[in-house]
């Protein structure tokens, strides 16, 4: 079991109709397997997303949210307290259970103190850093983030790996691919089960790559970054093959949230045809490129339009290992063995939400706005913009635009950009809100009060982003 995650943007493969074409692995992966075009992150920022892949649940049941400030994301900095609850109970954590070894690569991002260290919830192993690569800082009050093996603490960006920010040098994606074949080499020379989660950030602002794939993009150095990447992931399937394991070996590779069209055109990548990018729930902020691979099981050129989500790897990766998730809190996650390997469409809804805030609803291929908002007037006076480009008007609104009365619906088949708005009137909004209602109702009797989020002083400490 091996699953890649990291930040890229819906329209940044070839296999998802980038034109530049300058992912042939990533792309050859996908007519190896199946590639699912209907895909969502749980949340449009990384530290929730993450929590919910490795909980499968949604982050307003896994403690990873915000009340502080309304409709706002909730992150881990290095400068919060908090992180993933003990209450919490991991993929790798029940993947124990049949014998798997596990191991990190790359960002952690639930939480940096040792209680949150992810070796404590169920993995082995661990390569990387427990935040994304932000700085470089210079000062005591806020040092450059480390890096870990395991317990020990073994550097800091910047210090002891380079990235530098001037020409985007950095050669922590070979690093991080070493890790990948070695850890995949050991466990297959000991016949053990693993879980691999290979989770990357080269392409999260400052993006970087390695000095051979500097300059060889035409989309510049986040181009340059994803063509590394796209190398790795090739690297690594074909390690698999000479290994004769990839008959035995599922592969999913996606991503925690959309591209980050705050840090584009420079640092940032493509969403393809869908509205906005990274912090939003409209498409462009949740729908991720997302391809599974597993020779001999998973049928060669499949394209499926099965509604998935980030948290549905948690309920497939325990059914493929043989076990049941547990049955005594609430999953949001759903097995998609059925879709993956026999192309049965399973019938479940899409929730999008922004801290605690249910902004939207997916149904089919309606999508119901609950709330709609971008970000503040006086963020976006400062040019910080979700939608670079993309105004909608009554859509992209600057201020929190509340439609629990009269839902903005979209269909995603015709619109998938968001643009158009159903009539109020028509008799097809009328016909897909009896639909919708009724489901949104059903998930709103679920949702527990008193769901623990992070606060462990006295103030929250999921610190809403900009």
């Amino acid at each position: 079991l091996l699953v890649c995650f990291l930040q890229m943007g819906w329209g940044d493969l070839g296999a998802f109709g980038e034109p530049s074409k300058e992912t042939p692995n990533l792309d050859r992966m996908a007519a190896e397997g199946m590639l699912l075009l209907d895909f969502y992150a749980a949340n449009p920022l990384c530290s929730p997303s993450r929590a919910a892949l490795l909980t499968g649940r949604l982050p307003v049941r896994n403690g990873f949210y915000t009340t502080n400030a309304h409709a706002r994301n909730a992150y881990t900095p290095q400068d919060i307290v908090g992180g993933i609850p003990d209450s919490e109970l991991l993929l790798p954590e029940l993947l124990k259970k049949a014998g798997y070894v596990n191991k990190i690569i790359g960002k952690w991002h639930l939480g940096h103190r040792p209680q949150f260290h992810p070796l404590k919830h169920g993995f082995d192993e661990w390569f990387g850093s427990p935040n994304c690569h932000f700085g470089p800082f210079d000062n005591r009050g806020l040092p450059n983030i480390p890096l870990y093996r395991d317990w020990e603490m073994i550097g800091r960006y910047y210090e002891d790996f380079q990235i530098d920010l001037k020409t985007g040098e950095a050669n922590l994606t070979q690093l991080y691919l070493q890790e990948a074949l070695e850890f995949i080499s050991k466990q297959q020379a000991s016949q053990q089960p693993f879980f691999l989660y290979w989770a990357i950030d080269a392409t999260h602002a400052p993006v970087y790559a390695s000095k051979a794939f500097l300059g060889t993009s035409q989309r510049g150095l986040y181009g340059d970054a994803v063509r590394e990447i796209d190398d790795s992931v090739g690297k690594i399937l074909g390690h698999l093959q000479k290994l004769g394991i990839s008959e035995n070996t599922f592969v999913f590779f996606t991503s925690d949230n959309g591209a980050a069209l705050i840090s584009a055109p420079k640092q940032g990548g493509s969403n393809g045809p869908f509205l906005c990018g990274k912090q939003t729930t409209f498409e462009g902020g949740v729908r991720e490129p997302a391809i599974a691979w597993w020779p001999g099981h998973i049928p060669a050129g499949g394209v499926s339009h099965q509604l998935g989500s980030v948290m549905d790897l948690f309920s497939t990766s325990l059914s493929l290992a043989g076990l049941q998730p547990p049955g005594d809190r609430q999953i949001d996650g759903i097995d998609l063995s059925p879709a993956l390997l026999q192309g049965q469409l399973l019938d479940r809804p899409i929730f999008y939400y922004r801290g605690n805030e249910l902004m939207a609803v997916r149904v089919g291929l309606y999508k119901a706005h609950y709330w709609t908002w971008s970000n503040s007037w006086e963020e976006h006076s400062k040019g910080i913009d979700f939608c670079p480009g993309q105004n909608v008007s009554g859509v992209t609104t600057h201020t929190q635009e509340e439609h629990t009365k009269l839902p903005l619906l979209f269909h995603l088949g015709r619109d998938p950009g968001e643009k158009y708005p159903l009539s109020f009137a028509s008799e097809e909004y009328q016909q897909a809100m009896e639909r919708i209602s009724p489901v949104v109702q059903q998930h709103k009797e679920t949702l527990v009060p008193g769901v623990p989020q992070l606060n462990v002083c006295d103030k929250a400490v999921m610190v809403s982003s900009p």
